[in-house]
């Protein structure tokens, strides 16, 4: 379907399903309980997706798209290590658990099953948060190998944090640690 315009049913079913894994997750989801949960059916879904992997690919798609909307609303440029503070401000907000939890089952699974239908989904996040934390970087630094270890340690830092954040929910000291290691980082 690369190139089409999806149907308005496609779309509908896609945020639905969507919808249904943020609360529910999606690795281990069968075809059935996804399509009574959502108003579908199964015949429906595989007409549209091809299969349950097309579903899940095109929910991940959606995932994706929620993440590049969030990363479009912070600041373009400006200071790392501000940038890194609103990051984790994001990251941070409970508002924001369901679709972390869905991130953090998705990059686990991409990692686990490289060849499904999560495929690239781990090393895309990677690369679109790296971007990120990039252009906050001056010109002179962001093109160096210390400016691609700056980032790829806040990265880390970020990404434990919230890892930390989701198993405990203890966000005073977990953003505590997260601060302490951006400022360690990247300070002003």
């Amino acid at each position: 379907m690369a190139g089409e315009v999806p149907s308005a049913r496609r779309v509908e079913l896609v945020d639905a399903a969507y919808a249904y894994a943020l609360d529910n997750g999606l690795a281990g989801a069968s075809l059935r309980p996804v399509a009574e949960a959502i108003g579908s059916s199964t015949g429906v879904l595989r007409f549209l997706f091809g299969s349950k992997d097309g579903l899940v690919r095109a929910v991940l798609g959606r995932a994706r798209q929620d993440e590049l909307e969030m990363l479009a609303r912070l600041p373009a440029d400006g200071d790392l290590h501000d940038v890194s503070l609103e990051v984790w401000e994001w990251l941070a907000d409970p508002g924001h658990a369901p679709v972390l939890r869905l991130w953090v089952e998705s990059y686990a699974t991409a990692l686990v099953d490289p060849d499904g239908p999560w495929g690239d989904f781990a090393r895309q996040t990677v690369d679109d948060w790296l971007a990120l934390l990039a252009r906050a970087q001056p010109s002179g630094v962001r093109r160096t190998a210390a400016g691609a270890a700056q980032r790829t340690a806040i990265l880390a830092v970020l990404r434990g944090g919230l890892l930390d954040l989701l198993a405990t929910g203890q966000r005073t000291r977990v953003t505590r640690a997260v601060r302490n290691g951006i400022d360690a980082l990247a300070a002003p």
